[in-house]
């Protein structure tokens, strides 16, 4: 998506109702007062966390958010947080409602490609070119982009140099003299048509497009179109049914999906009008980010799909996850991390810790798994924009909340 705070993906691996539809305000409801109000269940041992999450919200102004916990594959907070100032009535968030997730989608779409790999029907080793049928005239070094190195972002492509190809429509319209919407053969026509940044696999660049590929690779190979085949074979096994891809505009909102805020306004990509509409609402194409950004989730469903990676289940054998954890051809950072297939992956003792972020305009979302069977998900109705506090402080507000009595029960039957 977006850019992503570097600060916050490089450290913190260190260390049921549905929701009111979104619509016009109840007539008889009153506004919530400025305060956070909550929902779904918090035990109090972990309170420190959901002290965390609330004065989060509060401080940053942060109208929707949701937390999902998970100690050894058991279910032991799931929380919906609400705020308020009073100016405005704000639907309440419960821990099922749906957010956009943002590129905690690249691990969805990693697993999807190991599956394939695991069934013996896609290899890591094979060119983009020959699965896609690209051509490599505008540069020969495309030949050189394998399946792994779009995995790990190791593909050639730098958004800082040449731009990032998911947030062009504008600009990739007028170069191919194509309507709006641009579609992902549009995207990728574009991008086949210019040379790469970089040599692949000499170097780590964080790469949306590479991920754009990937959701066209599980296409191409499977039969299915790409959300099919995800919630078919990764979430049907492990009981995930609320997650989609997500619509672009407020109207097309999920049930139970939130409204999403951002002060910024763009020229809509979904026509040629040139209106100026809110960013998180047509300045971007939703379903072409499906694969590196698209899909819309609860917190609950994160977590739960986060225990794929514990052990060898229905979805992925050992092998493949260890394979999605491996260390990259170009070895590891200096801060001691390295991306693997979807992750940012921290040897830690005895353990590897692994966690992602995301960030579009209406969105900010982090998923952690972290030593002793401790993995969370906290999913935010805004991001960080000109004039808010910094978001990269819940990392370790999180990390240094000290628990000396894990919960037992197990709410994954309650929410799922």
């Amino acid at each position: 998506m977006t850019t992503l705070s570097r600060r916050n993906l490089l450290r913190a691996g260190a260390g049921a109702l549905p929701a009111l539809a979104l619509g016009a305000r109840p007539a008889l409801a009153a506004p919530l007062p400025p305060e956070v109000t909550v929902s779904g269940t918090a035990p109090s041992s972990l309170a420190g966390f959901d002290n965390v999450m609330k004065t989060f919200v509060k401080e940053r102004g942060i109208s929707s958010a949701q937390l999902a916990i998970t100690k050894y594959g058991k279910l032991v907070l799931a929380r919906g947080y609400t705020y308020s100032d009073g100016s405005r009535y704000v639907p309440q968030t419960t821990p099922t409602s749906l957010f956009r997730i943002a590129s905690l989608s690249k691990h969805i779409t990693a697993t999807a490609i190991m599956r394939l790999v695991q069934d013996g029907r896609l290899s890591l080793s094979a060119p983009v070119t020959t699965l896609l049928g690209l051509s490599a005239t505008a540069d020969p070094r495309l030949a050189q982009v394998t399946v792994l190195r779009l995995l790990q972002h190791l593909g050639g492509w730098d958004r800082d140099v040449s731009g990032d190809q998911l947030w062009l429509d504008h600009t990739i319209s007028a170069a191919l003299d194509a309507p709006l919407p641009i579609g992902h053969d549009d995207i990728i026509r574009y991008a086949t048509g210019r040379p790469l940044d970089f040599d692949p696999g000499s170097k780590m660049v964080y790469s949306n497009y590479g991920y754009l590929l990937l959701g066209r690779i599980v296409e191409k190979v499977s039969g299915m179109d790409y959300e099919s085949y995800v919630r078919q074979t990764l979430f049907a096994p492990v009981g995930v049914t609320r997650m989609r891809i997500g619509r672009s505009l407020r109207s097309e909102a999920l049930p139970g999906e939130v409204s999403y805020d951002s002060q910024y306004t763009r020229k809509t990509v979904l026509d040629d009008s040139g209106t100026v509409v809110p960013y998180q609402y047509g300045g971007f194409n939703m379903p072409n980010q499906d694969a590196n950004g698209g899909w819309v989730a609860s917190a609950v469903d994160l977590v739960r799909f986060a225990r794929v990676f514990d052990a060898a289940g229905p979805v992925l054998n050992s092998t493949s996850i260890s394979r999605m954890v491996a260390k990259p051809e170009i070895g590891v950072s200096g801060d001691g991390w390295w991306y693997g297939a979807g992750w940012y992956v921290r040897q830690v003792t005895g353990h590897l810790n692994t966690w992602h972020a995301g960030g579009m305009p209406g969105t900010y979302t982090y998923l952690a798994r972290l030593q002793n069977g401790f993995t969370y998900a906290a999913l935010f109705n805004r991001r960080e924009e000109a004039g808010t506090l910094d978001f990269d402080v819940l990392s370790p507000r999180m990390n240094a909340v000290t628990v000396t009595s894990w919960p037992t029960t197990d709410l994954f039957p309650q929410y799922l």
